[in-house]
């Protein structure tokens, strides 16, 4: 049986000249039919997805830069955020120790005017009671001096005539 393999006629396997040139002539078209069908549209996708890709790369990238700008801004807008939030509360210290000193000098002052308005007050009170015990002892004096007068004029001829003598003296006067 092996022999007869070898005897059998195989034109499958030996191309003819005519078949040959219509098989490549039908690759040939059909080459050109999926180059234009397939692998130009397959190329133009391939080529759009790079371009895609490319530009997706790119838009990251940008994002990416304006993330890293947009964490500086914030940064520095939280700086400046901190050192306005240090001058408003250094401007409060300063407005409250102001405030503060201004009613110290206030009170001081009216404390001042009390204490002196106190010692105009005492001073008029001690020169009233000094004046009234003046006037009271004054008065005392003279009740004193009149009494003991009386007491010596009575019966005194000499005496009644020095009184008159007085008394007359003050009319003149």
């Amino acid at each position: 049986m092996s022999a007869i393999i070898f005897l059998a006629d195989f034109s499958v396997m030996k191309p003819e000249p005519g078949l040959l040139l219509w098989t490549i002539i039908i690759f040939a078209l059909f080459w050109m039919l999926m180059a234009r069908f397939a692998f130009k549209p397959i190329q133009n996708a391939l080529k759009q997805r790079e371009v895609d890709i490319q530009q997706s790369l790119d838009e990251a990238k940008k994002a990416r830069e304006e993330m890293a700008n947009l964490k500086s801004e914030n940064e520095q807008l939280l700086r400046q955020a901190q050192e306005e939030r240090m001058k408003i509360l250094k401007e409060a210290n300063e407005a409250k120790e102001t405030i503060i000193n201004e009613a110290k000098t206030r009170a001081k002052e009216e404390a001042q005017k009390i204490v002196a308005s106190a010692k105009e007050q005492i001073e008029n009170q001690r020169m009233a009671a000094i004046t009234d015990i003046k006037n009271q002892t004054g008065m005392v004096a003279l009740e004193i001096a009149e009494k003991l007068i009386r007491r010596q004029l009575k019966g005194d001829a000499e005496q009644e005539q020095f009184v008159k003598t007085l008394l007359e003296e003050m009319k003149l006067n």
